[in-house]
């Protein structure tokens, strides 16, 4: 007896699914008629007609064969429409997050990076710090203009330990109008990414490199060592006179410039940020250049690895202290700001 109500059960229960079935198709039909009918032959869907055959395609599995003014993938389109807009709805901002950057910071930023083309978000960010401006990296590079040919590859190995008492000296060239080559010296301190000596000549020599480390460090201010490359130009009586001195050197491996970063990275920036952009007419027109480049190094340009700061270090000028200027240098390459009393 209850295997057979079990069975009259179901049969009614399957019975009323197909009359149900049946009503809902009739309804999709005569809603496509209806339709049809009013828009002739280019029937057009509204909104609300696109709901209502998005929501009967969830619970209801005849539908594609009910379906014929549309294709049944238009309607997965439509539901897939409306999920993403739910969403963004349901993901909108209800509450202000973090504060808006004023308009004149964000055209500080855009009025950095067009005069300063080399320059990149960390570099304009340790600025905009200088002049206290208390921004994100981040917000810099979201407001700053960038260039259609992306800047030149930086050079990113740092040595992880850092000593007071460590100096590196490299020789690099710089090519003139007349087709001559000159050798720029540079020797570099460790600590504070001093340039502390710098020279140029035309013809190199053991004698003449000696001589150039007894200038730039006179008296007792030799340091313990002295990093270098392999070059042929460091002959005997340059060994000599430096261990003279008591500088103890220390040579890097062959074809390994990676091993003395400071002073590679220096003569890199050297080349992109001036060099590159001039052409040398001699020797003395060359030191001119350096001596403008290395003034604005040493006292106005900052520095990731000084966190920010410049080689001689450079005070933070609070917003109160006036409007941002902008100070050309090295020729209009680059500028700096400062803030002044108008």
């Amino acid at each position: 007896m209850r295997r057979l109500m079990v069975a009259l059960c179901a049969a009614l229960v399957a019975s009323l699914r197909t009359r149900t079935a049946l009503q809902v198709e009739i309804l999709a039909l005569r809603h496509q008629l209806a339709v049809l009918q009013h828009g002739g032959r280019s029937a057009h869907l509204r909104p609300a007609d696109r709901v209502l055959w998005v929501l009967p395609s969830r619970w209801w599995k005849g539908w594609r064969q009910a379906l014929v003014i549309v294709q049944p993938a238009t309607v997965v389109r439509w539901h897939r429409e409306g999920f993403r807009l739910f969403w963004r709805w349901k993901s909108r901002r209800r509450s202000p997050g973090r504060p808006a950057v004023p308009r004149e910071v964000r055209d500080l930023v855009r009025r950095m990076s067009l005069a300063n083309p080399r320059w990149g978000a960390p570099r304009i960010h340790g600025e905009l710090g200088k002049l206290g401006i208390d921004v994100a990296e981040s917000t810099v590079a979201r407001y700053m203009v960038h260039p259609r040919k992306p800047p030149s590859q930086t050079w990113r190995a740092f040595l992880e330990n850092h000593v007071q008492d460590l100096v590196a000296m490299d020789f690099f060239t710089v090519p003139t109008a007349t087709f001559r080559v000159l050798f720029v010296l540079v020797i570099l301190a460790h600590d504070r990414r001093r340039v502390i000596h710098v020279n140029v000549t035309e013809h190199p020599k053991a004698e003449w490199t000696a001589q150039q480390v007894v200038n730039a460090f006179p008296w007792d201010t030799a340091p313990r060592y002295l990093l270098r490359d392999r070059d042929c130009i460091y002959g005997d009586p340059f060994r000599r006179r430096i261990k003279n001195m008591g500088i103890e050197e220390v040579i890097t491996a062959a074809r390994s410039p990676w091993q003395n970063p400071y002073v590679e990275r220096l003569g890199g920036s050297l080349r992109r940020e001036c060099l590159d952009h001039v052409i040398v007419l001699g020797e003395r027109h060359l030191m001119r250049i350096l001596k403008s480049y290395f003034s604005y190094y040493h006292r106005w340009r900052t520095h990731l690895s000084l966190e920010g700061d410049t080689p001689v270090g450079r005070p933070v000028q609070p917003p109160e202290l006036g409007p941002v200027v902008e100070v050309p240098e090295v020729g209009g390459l680059h500028h700096h700001y400062v803030r002044r009393v108008a």
